[in-house]
């Protein structure tokens, strides 16, 4: 998933490389240890939060490790997966620690051998539907959400369940047409997990999907690309848009406003994990022990605006107060092996075929 690149701190030495293993390419920061040791230790990670977006977690984290230097590698979520499997293969070295937003695939990695457990204090008190086997661990609480153009809605609320979401469409007609837009399920993943949710979810998620076809919808692959059209005002909504893009945009942009579907709201997490080949294990668990700590996740929430999952984190942002103010309207997608279903291609082509049925009202 990316998202729009905020000028790069002074203090983080940046090396943006294009680095060739296969199909991946990746934009490489160097951040050396804050110790000025040239000799320190150096902390691989492979990741698809934007490298922008990671350095306040990254400074936290060096604070407490002043002698771990870290190189981050900023990769498609495919991409982590490509090259931790092809890494592994050759019998060679790969990257300390993968976070990933890409659930599915992370966890095809737990699941085939291709991560490590990783013991860690925060282990057993972290939320069950969220700790996969110690192996796979869901460090954020991302929940689909319906966006909008605040100035739009001065007479009116925006729509809060599909059903008024629906309502809105065909009453609004040719004022909203081509001002609709979602994930194109087809090149965005997580897109399409929120999509292949909602149809366990709602019995009626294609007359969803049919209106907002019918409504002349415009599909993108990156979030940035949605919430930018929002906020200058030439759309009016969008469907299933990842929460901590929308709140970090709506942040600084007052004209987006964010509804969570009263209806239901699923909540998607990026995974952290291990890989079986790390090149220096031990760090990148310390990594994880860090993003999953009290201090990781409140600067998470607070710098990142991505909800906390530890319990011991307090305030809005976190998962705690999220599920204690909206209880059975979150649906979390739990860390299991049932996330690979969609991975089946038979599946999964079926699935965007329907979706293109309904987009083009067949």
């Amino acid at each position: 998933m990316r998202h729009g690149r905020p000028a790069m701190p002074f203090f983080v030495l940046i090396a943006f490389l294009l680095v060739g293993f296969g199909p991946a390419q990746a934009e490489i920061a160097v951040f050396p240890a804050a110790n000025g040791d040239p000799a320190a230790r150096t902390l691989t990670v492979y990741s698809s939060l934007d490298a922008p977006l990671a350095v306040a977690m990254i400074k936290g984290f060096q604070r407490a490790n002043p002698a771990i230097a870290v190189r981050y590698e900023d990769l498609q979520t495919v991409d982590i997966y490509d090259r931790i499997v092809a890494e592994t293969d050759a019998q060679g070295e790969t990257a300390d620690i993968a976070f990933s937003s890409a659930m599915d695939l992370q966890v095809k990695l737990a699941n085939d051998g291709y991560a490590q457990q990783s013991d860690l204090p925060m282990s057993a008190r972290w939320p069950r539907w969220a700790n996969w086997r110690n192996t796979a661990y869901a460090l954020t609480f991302e929940p689909a959400v319906f966006v909008y153009h605040k100035p739009s809605f001065r007479d009116a609320a925006p729509p809060a369940t599909r059903r008024q979401f629906v309502d809105f469409l065909e009453a609004q007609g040719d004022a909203v047409f081509g001002r609709i837009a979602t994930y194109d399920i087809e090149r965005s993943g997580v897109g399409f997990m929120f999509m292949s949710r909602d149809q366990e979810q709602f019995d009626d998620i294609w007359s969803v999907i049919g209106a907002m076809g019918a409504a002349g919808v415009k599909l993108y692959s990156t979030s940035s690309a949605i919430l930018e059209r929002i906020a200058d005002g030439r759309f009016v909504l969008g469907y299933n848009i990842l929460g901590s893009y929308a709140a970090d945009w709506a942040s600084r942009d007052p004209d987006v406003g964010i509804v969570l579907p009263r209806d239901y709201t699923v909540v998607m997490s990026r995974i952290g994990l291990v890989p079986a080949a790390a090149r220096a294990p031990d760090l990148g668990r310390r990594y994880l022990e860090y993003f999953m700590s009290a201090e990781g996740q409140a600067v998470m929430a607070r710098e990142l605006q991505i909800a906390a999952v530890n319990p011991d984190v307090s305030g809005e942002n976190t998962a705690n107060t999220m599920q204690a103010n909206l209880g059975a309207q979150l649906r979390p997608v739990p860390v299991s092996p049932g996330l690979m279903v969609y991975l089946d291609q038979v599946k999964r082509t079926r699935l965007i075929k329907r979706w293109n049925d309904a987009l083009r009202g067949r």
